[in-house]
């Protein structure tokens, strides 16, 4: 594992700095805390999030209590290095209170703005849903029934989304296209394949392309 560059971080007068912590999958802001040095090299040497709490005066490994254990796959700093973004695999909720994020209150604004964090979450949604009562979730009846019963749906909603796209049906396809991510998501599921890997090979295709 890389050293990490802790003469990038500028700490505050009490030797600490902020931390904004992020899915890596849908990008959704979970939590905010703070960190000292000590609980950033912690954090570098073990790949889970560990931290500093102000009220008690003492290092905490988020979910060392709770079992939701955050592993970290980055640690980001701001242009002016003194605040940080922990990118994270969480493995539970995130806030105390069951809540899978901590910023679940909204004070202005429209709620559920960020569409671009949804699909990261609807797959987390979705893997559990595969553990539930088939007669109670149509994912998990979906799954049940098999590979070949998932790839029909795909194929069944790929053709009416192609449909709806040549004969200029906006509404059909915009209706069609949510479909057909569903079932890819859940094809995904069925095939033991992640949104974070199907993610990665876009990104890596994306890389190539600006290289050439």
């Amino acid at each position: 594992m890389a050293e990490i560059d802790i003469g990038l971080v500028k700490f505050d007068e009490k030797g600490l700095v902020p931390v904004i912590v992020q899915d890596r999958t849908s990008a959704e802001i979970l939590m905010a805390a703070w960190a000292n040095e000590e609980a950033l090299r912690l954090t570098a040497d073990s790949g889970e999030l560990t931290l500093w709490s102000r009220s008690r005066k003492e290092l905490w490994r988020k979910g060392g209590t709770s079992g939701n254990v955050m592993k970290v796959f980055e640690l980001r700093t701001d242009c002016d290095g003194d605040t940080l973004l922990a990118v994270v695999e969480p493995s539970g909720p995130a806030c105390h209170t069951g809540k899978r994020s901590c910023f679940y209150r909204s004070i202005w604004g429209k709620e559920n703005s960020t569409e671009a964090t949804f699909l990261g979450r609807l797959w987390r949604y979705l893997v559990i849903r595969k553990s539930e009562d088939p007669k109670e979730s149509y994912t998990a009846r979906l799954l049940a029934e098999g590979p070949s019963r998932v790839a029909q749906k795909v194929g069944e909603e790929g053709v009416e989304t192609a449909i709806a796209a040549a004969t200029g049906d906006r509404e059909g396809f915009r209706y069609e296209a949510a479909d057909l991510l569903y079932h890819l998501l859940v094809a995904c599921i069925s095939s033991g394949v992640t949104l974070n890997e199907v993610l990665h090979e876009l990104m890596c295709r994306h890389r190539r392309n600006e290289d050439k």
